[in-house]
């Protein structure tokens, strides 16, 4: 089978992607993206985005990562993700509706496995399941491992970071971390972070950042946040813009929230000597090389949160939730430290090393099927 020849942005190679679908239901006022990257190691999985402007590059560029994610991650799955293009805290009967109807439109396409992603939970997974009997991340009363509750994805941020520490000298003991994003990962970060001894300074949410230099409870925010839904409502701090997370004076940060939250209008602002990627690509590419060559070491994307997507195979496979942690910990620190050894015995930035790492095994799959991708 040849390359497929659909552009994205100008974009195409021999990985992918292998198909593109768009759906629109006017009716109802569905707009939505699919994309299947490469499904040469198996059957894509990939969660679906809600948000009010996800775009098909958007949503191709995550694809990609989840090519990659998958594969560095040693799962028998390609890479896929989707999006709806709709505000994810309009009234939930609305919401169901719309995510019903995208899941209709995605029954057909049996090489894509649908699962939680930003804007969407366990519940949203609920309703896929109901309409196509397909998808990962479904709430445990449906016999599924709830990653978010379980804070997989955090874990695997965790276990990155606990390999990462060695290369830039930092004790967590007595370090200080920023959460950008404190919702299904870097709330449960936060928490695992702070029980290894780290002190927590800054979270933000869509409300804004809550800044304490002096340390934030973190048991005390995460109570705050499930009562409130706004870490500002956190009285013990300086409550900052969101963006001002970003920028704060500490060891580790998370970023966790939208794509590209750090670009070249902030990436000289930021303060941390390292990043643990929680969200999906939250770094443009010209200000991760900027923060590498200014000693800020990072740990990409679909390195360092693969925990979720783990716990998603682990859970698609009929696994059980005993058996996440430590898969996670076991793929994730290893992929870590062979990203890292790479950067640093070649000279390679930390997006290369990884993209290189899972391109030698996607196309070491390739060879074996007749559909490559």
């Amino acid at each position: 089978m040849e390359p497929c020849k659909f552009v994205v942005d100008n974009f195409c190679d021999d990985i992918g992607p292998a198909k593109v679908v768009h759906v629109y239901e006017p009716k109802i006022g569905l707009r939505g993206i699919i994309c299947i990257d490469n499904i040469a190691r198996g059957p894509a999985i990939g969660g679906v985005r809600m948000a009010p402007d996800v775009t098909t590059t958007e949503v191709f560029r995550l694809a990609r990562g989840m090519t990659y994610k998958n594969a560095a991650a040693g799962l028998r799955h390609g890479g896929g993700k989707s999006g709806i293009i709709a505000d994810p805290k309009q009234p939930e009967e609305k919401r169901e509706e719309l995510i019903r109807a995208f899941a209709r439109a995605m029954k057909d396409l049996t090489d894509y496995i649908p699962g939680p992603d930003m804007g969407t939970n366990e519940s949203s997974m609920g309703y896929v399941y109901d309409e196509i009997g397909r998808c990962v991340g479904l709430p445990r009363s449906l016999g599924g491992i709830p990653l978010d509750e379980i804070g997989a994805t955090a874990w695997g941020c965790a276990v990155a970071t606990e390999v990462a520490k060695d290369y830039v000298k930092i004790d967590i003991g007595k370090s200080r971390i920023a959460i950008e994003g404190y919702g299904n990962v870097g709330r449960p970060c936060a928490r695992f972070m702070c029980e290894k001894g780290a002190t927590l300074v800054a979270a933000s949410d869509t409300s804004g950042t809550i800044y304490n230099p002096d340390g934030i409870d973190c048991n005390e925010l995460e109570k705050v946040k499930r009562e409130t839904g706004s870490v500002l409502k956190y009285d013990k701090g300086e409550k900052l813009s969101v963006a001002d997370c970003l920028t704060v004076e500490c060891d580790i940060l998370y970023p966790s929230a939208r794509p590209d939250s750090i670009n070249m209008d902030n990436v000289n602002d930021v303060k941390a000597k390292l990043l643990i990627c929680g969200a999906n690509i939250p770094i443009s590419a010209e200000a991760e090389k900027v923060l590498h060559d200014k000693g800020i070491l990072q740990v990409p994307d679909f390195i360092a949160n693969a925990g979720g997507v783990i716990c998603g195979a682990v859970e698609y496979h009929d696994g059980t939730e005993a058996e996440v942690f430590p898969i996670i910990e076991h793929a994730v620190g290893a992929n870590t430290r062979e990203v890292l050894d790479r950067v640093y015995k070649k000279k390679m930035y930390p997006r290369d090393a990884a993209n290189e790492l899972a391109r030698e095994r996607v196309l070491d799959a390739m060879k074996y099927r007749k559909i490559h991708i």
